[in-house]
């Protein structure tokens, strides 16, 4: 099979792109193979679970943003901090921004393994030990930095304050008294930059493996989510 076809059968194109207007469509197969290679801008390193457009409409860079979420249910408007940090300090930084929402939370598990199905998968595990979520959590740093195809939530809905590593690897936090939040991003030398723009606002493609889906099976039943579908 060819390098193309191994693509467009193992990476999933994302971005609000018109029918025809891809960056990726006319490229050889080397030239992809050698985009698709690149994992650092400046600074800056991707972890391997999405790649930006070939033209680069957006360079992937460390920082975050001020932004909000609008709930059309409530219509109420929800702060929003969104930030990126390079892959070498992802991991360590989301589970610091996971300190502020308490010793007992609730986790839910995104997934997009399923090809044949639009949309996500969430699995939903509530009243877990923050002690016990980290120690677990650990274990499948790799598959949870570098697949594509997964994304986790963790919250605390009496407060309530959310924080995500998305399927794109950006962190999201939703709620208000984002203090505690922007600190930690100074700390780990994520800064504020409210003009910066974000892998997801173009075209881009989502990278997952075999391997990394049955890890992520294999997750979901050590935190006990096995029936656990929203």
């Amino acid at each position: 099979m060819g390098f193309l076809k191994k693509f467009f059968r193992n990476v999933f194109r994302d971005g609000s792109m018109p029918v025809g207007t891809s960056s990726f469509e006319h490229l050889s197969e080397e030239d992809l193979e050698a985009h698709l290679g690149v994992a650092r801008y400046g600074t800056f390193n991707l972890t391997d679970a999405v790649r930006p457009s070939y033209d680069l409409q957006v360079v992937p860079c460390q920082g975050y943003r001020h932004d909000s979420y609008r709930d059309e249910e409530t219509r109420t408007s929800v702060p929003v901090l969104m930030g990126a940090a390079s892959s070498e300090r992802l991991f360590d930084t989301f589970l610091d921004l996971l300190d502020p929402l308490g010793t007992v939370v609730d986790v839910v598990l995104e997934t997009s393994h399923s090809r044949d199905q639009t949309g996500h998968t969430d699995l939903y595990r509530e009243h877990i030990d923050m002690p016990v979520l980290k120690s677990i959590l650990w274990e499948y740093e790799d598959m949870l930095l570098n697949d594509g195809c997964v994304g986790i939530a963790v919250l605390n809905p009496g407060v309530p304050q959310e924080v995500q590593l998305d399927e794109h690897k950006l962190l999201i936090i939703y709620g208000e008294n984002q203090g505690p939040f922007e600190q930690i991003f100074g700390e780990r030398r994520v800064a504020l930059d409210d003009r910066m723009k974000f892998i997801t606002e173009a075209e881009h493609v989502h990278s997952s493996s075999d391997r990394y889906a049955r890890q992520f099976d294999e997750l979901k039943t050590r935190l006990g989510m096995d029936c656990g579908y929203l």
